[in-house]
């Protein structure tokens, strides 16, 4: 996500097979894949998964030379339609952290069916828009559908570099969601959001870095040209915290030996409670997209809970909005997408605490996008610091067990002392695809890699 610039110079592919694995994964046989190893917390509120309870990497990833933050949007023309920030892509820079007035955003197109080459291309140059009074404006929810393109921006602060009692943090406060920019063109030419960080499209935060709900929210990816959807209706997954949060994350500085240790901390400082990456709650939000009701709340509905018979309650007031899920302390940055093969959602969530050192995602799944949501896998130190994980509908098999799973990784190398390496290999900090295979309580993991090696 964020502030060391990598050198993304030239776009390049290259297809490989596993390295030995460490500590954190499970090989199964050399250059055939490997499974990551499950270890799911004890406090965990989500039940076991029956029908997907592993996930498979084969081995084949890209080895793209662009920024990161990639959430793509498959559109009508066949192509996917994507932001992307802090890097370099198509021979362009851009960072969105600068010094809040202004700080950029930029958009990309990825041309082609295979993701191991994909032609990636700026529809125009990088924009501009302030993040005042924050200080970092990210890309949020971006959905093209019927050849116009949504794109959403969140605020992040006090800085990208943060420090306070020995520590070092990144973007400690998310911020508010100061609406979406619209392309009629894809993406070539654009129109402003109305609105800004003072007026923004959601009623938060109350208090300047105060916590927000819907938190750097991406839209749910329905297929193409939100084929899927059952409504027709666009649906946004926000990451958030609450003001009376019981047990808020401590406050930390490195120990000897590494690592962390907590430590008394100022009541003044939110030690990334809810930062750009850290979260205790998701929420969920559906409007009808058009230019006109986009950047108009009014137009949307929120998820309100369940009735006593357990339907979901939606309400256009948004101080009625409760949590879809929570898990205190172990939330973040959440995607989600609907796999036609299984006819179920898979939501990506990473909980990037303390926003600079190792981090942990899981996969959650779910027959209705409303839950209830079921535990697949928990990947503790993906990446091994991977970041805005997400699963483009464009690349799942017809039977929805293979996927390609594209996310960034390790940002913040280096510091306060942490040394990161990439795990699973082929991982960047820039674009990331790798090719993973679900698999369910009865398949055969030796199976699955002898399978890999004929193919081979």
């Amino acid at each position: 996500m964020i502030r060391l610039l990598p050198l993304c110079l030239t776009l390049g592919i290259i297809t490989v097979g596993a390295s030995a694995a460490n500590d954190k994964s499970t090989p199964t046989g050399a250059h055939n894949g490997f499974a990551w190893k499950s270890e799911v917390p004890d406090d965990c509120p989500f039940e076991r998964s029956q029908t997907l309870t592993a996930i498979f990497f084969t081995g084949r990833h890209s080895d793209y030379r662009c920024g990161d933050t990639w959430y793509p949007s498959w559109a009508s023309d066949g192509n996917l339609y994507s932001p992307w920030t802090d890097g370099k892509t198509d021979g362009v820079s851009c960072k969105s952290g600068y010094d809040g007035e202004m700080a950029h955003t930029a958009h990309g197109v990825m041309i082609g069916d295979d993701p191991l080459n994909l032609i990636i291309k700026n529809t125009s140059a990088p924009k501009a828009a302030s993040a005042k009074p924050y200080k970092g404006r990210y890309p949020a929810g971006s959905l093209v559908h019927n050849g116009i393109w949504y794109y959403g921006t969140y605020c992040l602060g006090p800085d990208g570099s943060t420090k306070h009692k020995g520590f070092t943090w990144n973007w400690p406060n998310l911020g508010p969601m100061p609406g979406f920019q619209i392309s009629r063109d894809l993406g070539k030419t654009w129109e402003p959001s109305p609105l800004s960080p003072g007026t923004p499209l959601f009623p938060e935060p109350r208090v300047h870095l105060g916590p927000v709900k819907m938190g750097a929210p991406h839209f749910v990816d329905f297929g193409r040209n939100m084929k899927h959807s059952p409504d027709g209706k666009a649906y946004m997954l926000g990451m958030g915290a609450t003001t009376d949060d019981p047990k808020p994350r401590s406050c930390v500085k490195p120990a000897a030996g590494g690592g962390f240790e907590t430590q008394e901390c100022d009541a003044d400082f939110a030690h990334a409670n809810l930062s750009w990456i850290t979260a205790d709650q998701v929420y969920l939000a559906r409007v009808k997209p058009s230019p006109e009701t986009i950047n108009d709340i009014r137009a949307y509905e929120f998820f309100g809970g369940h009735s006593a018979n357990g339907k979901p309650l939606w309400t256009g007031d948004f101080e009625k909005i409760k949590p879809l899920i929570e898990w205190n302390n172990n939330m973040g940055c959440v995607t989600a997408t609907w796999v036609p093969g299984l006819k179920k959602y898979l939501m990506c969530i990473t909980d990037g605490w303390p926003t600079v050192a190792k981090m942990d995602s899981y996969i959650l799944e779910a027959d209705t996008l409303t839950g209830p949501w079921r535990m697949v896998v928990y990947l503790k130190d993906f990446g091994e610091q991977a970041y805005f994980l997400n699963f483009p509908s464009k690349f799942i098999s017809e039977d929805g067990r293979t996927l390609w799973l594209c996310y960034s990784a390790n940002f913040s190398r280096g510091w306060n002392g942490v040394k990161l390496d990439f795990n699973p290999p082929g991982g960047r900090y820039g674009l990331c695809l790798h090719e993973v295979k679900l698999l369910g309580p009865n398949d055969n993991l030796s199976t699955e890699s002898k399978t890999l090696k004929a193919m081979r």
